[in-house]
């Protein structure tokens, strides 16, 4: 077996395993506090990659400011999606706050498709990270390594957010005891609608993320979100170190099975959830946050 096809793809498996853990790290913090299940994630995704694409096309905005631009933007219209839609569903059955991110979904993903067409656009790699950097007999971009070194850090500042700090406590508080909380004279409403606004804009930073390595196309989204689905299941629903470690686990366990065949990549998810599902029915990482 070549070594240096193998370290590729560990290396790929590194690449996707960051993308997993941002989008499964959003779908946690969302579910922890707001018990929903966000079924239009992926669509958040593709939206922050449209939005560095348009902030370039129609105002000559770089990657660098659309990196902060764009997650700012999507996770505004997160506030006016919660403050709107979610917040009349939180009493009732949680199907439906599934049908509606569905339905979100389906609409956000036939409107991009109306406007922009199938087909994907290309968006450029910044000049700064445009080179390669040989390790041995390999020879990995940089921009994929920084997309690594990114998402662990932004993965890194969300857990000391959530676990070390004031607001952490109160939005932990907020998820675990809401009505105590309230008594507090929190208002645990305003909270509620942060936190969700925190897990969409980690989607569309995601996505922009995902832009100049993938052509920014309308459905780019819909195949991801179940992988990252799977990746929560098995992190454990609600739990921020389960998601992150998950994620990268899952994008590296893909990566290698596909050296085998390329038909394992998916088969590997799946069947790991399966035996955790089995073995651990809460997730590999389940605690008091996913309790």
């Amino acid at each position: 077996m070549d070594l240096g096809y193998v370290s590729i793809q560990l290396f790929n498996g590194l690449v996707n395993g960051a993308f997993y853990a941002l989008l499964s790290l959003g779908l946690a913090i969302i579910f922890g506090v707001l018990r929903v299940v966000n079924f239009a994630h992926g669509a958040v995704y593709m939206l922050g990659a449209f939005a560095a694409y348009l902030l370039l096309q129609q105002f000559d905005i770089g990657f660098w400011p659309a990196l902060v631009l764009a997650p700012i933007g999507v996770a505004l219209l997160g506030v006016v999606v919660e403050r709107l839609l979610l917040r009349r569903l939180y009493g009732l059955d949680p199907l439906y706050n599934f049908l509606l991110t569905f339905g979100l979904a389906l609409f956000l993903q036939d409107a991009m498709r109306l406007r922009f067409g199938i087909q994907g656009q290309p968006y450029p790699t910044p000049d700064e990270l445009s080179a390669s950097v040989s390790l041995g007999p390999v020879s990995y971009p940089v921009y994929r390594l920084f997309v690594i070194a990114f998402s662990l850090l932004i993965c890194v500042a969300t857990w000391y957010l959530i676990e070390r700090t004031r607001l952490g406590m109160v939005v932990r508080a907020a998820t675990e005891r809401a009505e105590l909380t309230r008594a507090l004279g929190i208002d645990v409403d305003r909270w509620v609608t942060a936190v969700f606004a925190i897990g969409i804009g980690l989607a569309a930073l995601a996505g922009v993320l995902a832009a100049p390595m993938r052509n920014v196309a309308p459905l780019m989204g819909s195949e991801l979100i179940i992988l990252t689905f799977a990746v929560v299941v098995i992190g454990g629903l609600g739990s921020i170190v389960g998601a992150v470690t998950a994620g990268f686990l899952i994008g590296v366990l893909a990566s290698l099975g596909a050296v085998f065949n390329p038909a394992f990549e998916n088969v590997i998810v799946f069947a790991l959830m399966a035996v955790v599902l089995l073995v651990r029915p809460a997730g590999l990482f389940s605690s008091r946050e996913a309790a």
